[in-house]
């Protein structure tokens, strides 16, 4: 069984750091995509960076040049580096998981970890 889950959320005041951490098991394809979402609260969830299984990275527009996302293939996990934190990066973070080509390419991946939480005060 496919398992994700996130870890590192927390409190942070406006232009801080965090670190998110997501740790996937439960398969052993070499090859394999993750992703960080958010959510805010009463807000459509937004992709917020993505890395593809052969390594290539996107962004969303409002992260660019502040996060970083990096992935562990050995330790199949994945992290988000957070820096220059701002209020309206509070959310929900989800880390998502899969493996097949056509899944990835689309980000519609079908294996969700249950968020963590991020808070960013002024």
């Amino acid at each position: 069984q496919v398992q994700v889950v996130e870890s590192g959320g927390g409190s942070v005041q406006a232009g801080g750091s965090l670190r998110l951490s997501c740790a996937a098991s439960g398969y052993t394809y070499i090859n394999y995509c993750m992703g960080w979402f958010r959510q805010a609260h009463g807000k459509e969830r937004e992709r917020v960076a993505a890395i593809d299984r052969d390594g290539s990275t996107s962004y969303a527009d409002s992260v660019k040049g502040r996060f970083t996302i990096s992935k562990d293939n050995a330790k199949y996990t994945l992290y988000l580096e957070m820096n220059s934190l701002k209020p309206e990066d509070t959310a929900m973070y989800y880390c998502a998981a899969d493996w097949e080509a056509v899944t990835c390419a689309r980000y519609e991946y079908n294996y969700w970890g249950q968020g963590t939480q991020v808070t960013v005060s002024s």
